[in-house]
């Protein structure tokens, strides 16, 4: 029975910044050999990713499956009776082909894109990815293993749970020996948030998997060698002489990396830094098994036993990644993530969500949480003059807020904080999976902040808020915000409207401090945040930038800009699907002059929240209009004779408030719906190409009032 610890959210979070930093951690040797390691690095003690130029926070499998294909519970009303093809329903509505969370590695190499082409093929869970189906090597690779830890912390002191979950998650793309690992360590994982000692642990997880599977006998023998052997060199030698990758097919076995895992926990004597430590130096999948060890080890040791020693966590400053075609939750953070994993664990033990400073994306309400925000330094403020710290107090919706420490030497100094709300360009084409993201902050929409000022301030603070949108040359040019006065123990909420950025995505927001006098001072930012739809139009810029297009989640054959056209869009064989926007776009209308090639269906979608969940217009070659919502399927809500010609230009527009949509052409309604069964509530902005090809110079939103 789950049963909701006092401390449940600060050990969610630790669990999640453990899973974070063990992948950052592994990352860069994934697949290296121990004795590579040791020749080339030595013990992995902190991170290295400096030592083999490559960049710390980045686009992983293990981090994107784990907070991707949990989202089957929301989706499925938080319902334990979950379903393997519900959840392997989740992963197409998830999933780009060739582009978002897993290793595309083909048919037959990659277990997960089996899977995936399976589901694919109408092959529902758990068949899809079955002994049976697939065969042992593919079925037993590592991949459920690395996405299954989000199981486990929805469960707390419910191991049977944990497992049961677990089960059925890792049955959509594997069998036999991967899935026991998972029941493993989400039964671990689970008891974990009551349950301090690793051997208890252990006893409750394998006591969950057949006392006859190779993951048992793994554990037993690890366990043996433990007790009479203190040097984890030699273990591991024993491990990979008994059950070492050369033993097993493919590409990577669970068997050989779940029994480093194992032997880390036993060897790390309860200690972050030397568990991780051992676990990464063994070698083989890093980022992977050092995940779930984080994982782990951060639940069951929570915060505390992260910071004891060095710093893990401000080098990553709580930025994760989260690559799927639901664009908006792409940019995030450790603190969103976990919350989102505290609420699902509430939800299906029937107690109510938490909501920290009434809902606010910034809240700050773990210690040290800094939610992405850095101080500014290329060329715009000397380091010295701001520091950010996470601080308990000083909030008047919450616990917590994060200060920030001004040094000014003289009047008119000015220093700035941001955090980023959509990707760098750098990301664009970095090596390794995809980011697919769409922005998460859009003009029109408003921005509340809360700040104070410390009571000991000598001096008034001049601030202000800004965003950064990227421009025609993919370059951040700031545009200032509201300018207010806080005076010594004031506090001001501050109201912004998003300026019109004509299209071009935000790329950060923030504040910027200016002096007015050298002084020491404090500030403190209680929360950000922000709500409303969009008010904009998205057409190209005139020249060479490229990030207006990658802020659209691209499921389409082809998406370019042609003949002049910025959308040209083709999609060869099904439906294709570009989009852009968030989940806290709720009533609000989508605008779009369109012209129709050789096509089969084409038109506009709204409250999109992945590729089968929206609602959308479309005119069909059976010369139909039709309005329709994806979800679990297709369903014409309603539909009209309309005839339509290849080559002429259409004005689609559909507008949507609480549950009534309205559909017009050039102008004039055509259809209209009401939605009160499982309707969608909100989501991003698209259009759509079904085998054919269409084009349009723009696309434009507005709000609407709510019903």
């Amino acid at each position: 029975m789950v049963n909701i610890p006092i401390d449940y959210e600060e050990r969610v979070y630790a669990g999640v910044l453990g899973k974070m930093i063990g992948v950052y951690l592994g990352r860069p040797f994934e697949g290296w050999t121990y004795h590579r390691i040791m020749d080339e690095l030595g013990e992995i003690h902190y991170y290295v990713h400096d030592r083999l130029n490559k960049p710390l926070v980045v686009v992983d499998d293990d981090l994107s499956g784990t907070f991707t294909f949990l989202r089957a519970l929301p989706d499925y009303g938080y319902d334990i009776n979950l379903t393997p093809a519900q959840i392997g329903q989740t992963w197409l509505n998830y999933l780009i082909e060739g582009k978002t969370t897993l290793w595309w590695g083909g048919m037959g190499n990659s277990t997960e894109h089996t899977a995936y082409l399976r589901l694919k093929e109408g092959i529902s869970a758990p068949l899809s990815g079955s002994t049976a189906l697939n065969g042992k090597v593919v079925a037993e690779q590592i991949g459920a293993q690395i996405f299954i830890d989000g199981w486990g912390m929805v469960c707390p002191g419910d191991p049977e749970l944990a497992a049961s979950l677990a089960k059925k998650a890792a049955s959509v793309s594997h069998d036999g020996e991967a899935i026991f690992a998972s029941q493993v360590i989400a039964a671990m994982e689970a008891q974990a948030f009551f349950e301090p000692n690793l051997e208890s642990l252990l006893d409750v997880a394998t006591a969950l998997i057949p006392s006859d599977s190779v993951i048992f006998r793994l554990i037993s023998d690890l366990r043996d060698w433990r007790a009479g052997q203190d040097d984890w060199r030699k273990a591991r030698s024993l491990l990979e002489a008994r059950y070492g990758p050369d033993k097993y097919l493919g590409n990577v076995h669970v068997v050989p990396n779940h029994g480093l895992i194992i032997l880390s926990l036993l060897y790390g004597e309860n200690d972050f830094q030397k568990t991780l430590m051992i676990v990464n130096t063994c070698g083989w999948d890093t980022d992977c098994n050092s995940g779930n060890v984080g994982c782990l080890l951060g639940i069951k040791n929570g915060l505390e036993g992260i910071d004891h020693g060095l710093d893990w966590r401000g080098p990553i400053r709580d930025r994760v990644l989260n690559s799927s075609a639901d664009g908006g939750r792409s940019i995030s953070d450790a603190l969103i993530e976990a919350y989102e994993i505290v609420n699902i664990g509430r939800r299906i033990s029937f107690q109510a969500p938490i909501l920290p400073k009434d809902g606010a994306r910034f809240h700050f309400e773990q210690p040290g949480a800094i939610q992405g925000f850095r101080v500014l330094t290329e060329g715009e403020t000397e380091p010295e003059i701001l520091t950010i710290e996470n601080v308990q107090g000083q909030s008047v919706k919450g616990q917590r807020s994060l200060a920030i420490r001004c040094a000014f030497e003289a009047t008119g100094q000015v220093g700035r904080i941001a955090t980023p709300t959509f990707m760098q360009l750098e990301l664009v084409s970095r090596p390794g999976y995809q980011l697919q993201a769409s922005p998460t902050l859009y003009s029109g929409q408003i921005a509340r902040a809360g700040l104070s000022a410390d009571r000991g301030n000598q001096l008034p603070a001049a601030c202000a808020m800004f965003i950064k949108s990227y421009n025609i040359d993919d370059r951040l040019e700031k545009i200032q915000g509201p300018s207010f006065v806080i005076n010594p123990g004031e506090f001001r909420e501050i109201t912004w409207e998003i300026d019109d950025t004509k299209g071009s995505p935000i790329g950060e927001i923030g504040f910027e401090v200016s002096s007015l006098g050298s002084s020491q001072s404090m500030l403190y930012l209680d929360y950000l945040t922000w709500d409303g739809s969009p008010k904009t139009m998205f057409t190209s810029p005139t020249a060479k930038g490229i990030l207006w297009r990658h802020a659209w989640v691209s499921a389409m054959d082809r998406f370019v800009e042609q003949n002049n056209v910025p959308f040209w869009l083709v999609q060869n064989r099904g439906r294709g699907l570009i989009s852009q926007g968030t989940r806290q776009w709720t009533d609000y209308q989508i605008e779009t002059r369109i012209t129709p090639h050789l096509v089969r269906k084409f038109g506009i979608a709204l409250r999109i929240q992945g590729l089968q969940r929206y609602y959308a217009l479309l005119l069909c070659d059976d010369k139909h209009l039709r309005l329709v919502k994806v979800l679990d399927g297709e369903q014409v809500l309603s539909e009209v004779g309309f005839e339509w010609e290849g080559e002429e230009s259409y004005l689609m527009s559909l507008r949507v408030s609480g549950n009534r949509l309205e559909a017009f052409i050039d102008g004039h309604i055509m259809l209209v719906a009401e939605d009160s069964q499982r309707s969608l509530h909100g989501g991003g902005a698209g259009l759509i190409c079904e085998e054919g090809c269409v084009s349009t110079d723009y696309v434009k939103l507005s709000p609407t009032k709510p019903a």
